[in-house]
């Protein structure tokens, strides 16, 4: 590997640490109460490389939106174009890095101008998604795409929102990264049951 490749690499690397102090941190004492400091000592640099990859402290929260995004955006991708047949275990890997589904529930509720940018987004995405889910045959058409695809992500980004309250009332986490509470759990089961069958008689 040349020294630039290396130099590359490196960067790339410090980046990716910075960024993932970033989200550990935010998801366990918000935006406002975490210090550039506090990242850069978490992630092992000096608080001179965050400016440096980042420029400021808001700018490197928007990186964490677009990287717990492009997560949530892959995954359900993945989903859509298997069928449902994707296997949830293969998150399993993502449960020793930073906490991307707390910190996207502490996220939503924080006030910030930034969340309507993540939450646009993220139901652009969902467009995208179901359009695969439609083309896969999983998701019935509609002639409503953007809506339908809005009140899904208003739906489960609240629910996510208020984890807390799910987790008293039907015992799952949703912040936690796992194949129980995907599918397997009861919260998992009637989700598909209510979204699959519906709930009223026509």
């Amino acid at each position: 590997m040349s020294d630039e490749s290396r130099s590359r690499v490196d960067n790339a690397s410090t980046k990716s640490r910075i960024r993932d102090a970033a989200i550990t941190l935010f998801a366990e004492n918000g935006v406002a109460a975490t210090g550039v400091r506090a990242i850069a000592s978490a992630a092992g640099v000096h608080p001179s490389l965050i400016i440096h990859y980042f420029g400021t402290k808001d700018a490197l929260r928007v990186a964490c939106d677009k990287y717990v995004a492009g997560f949530v955006r892959e995954y359900k991708h993945k989903v859509m174009r298997s069928g449902m047949k994707f296997d949830a275990a293969d998150l399993r890997d993502l449960r020793d890095g930073p906490p991307l589904m707390r910190y996207l529930a502490r996220t939503l509720a924080d006030g910030s101008p930034h969340t309507a940018a993540l939450v646009d987004e993220m139901v652009n995405d969902a467009v995208e998604y179901l359009s695969e889910g439609v083309a896969s045959g999983l998701v019935r058409p509609t002639d409503h795409p953007y809506e339908r695809a809005a009140i899904l992500a208003v739906w489960s980004l609240g629910a996510l929102a208020l984890h807390e309250h799910v987790k008293r009332l039907l015992g799952v986490d949703l912040t936690e990264l796992n194949s129980e509470v995907a599918v397997e759990s009861t919260y998992g089961q009637v989700a598909l049951e209510l979204l699959g069958n519906g709930i009223f008689r026509t």
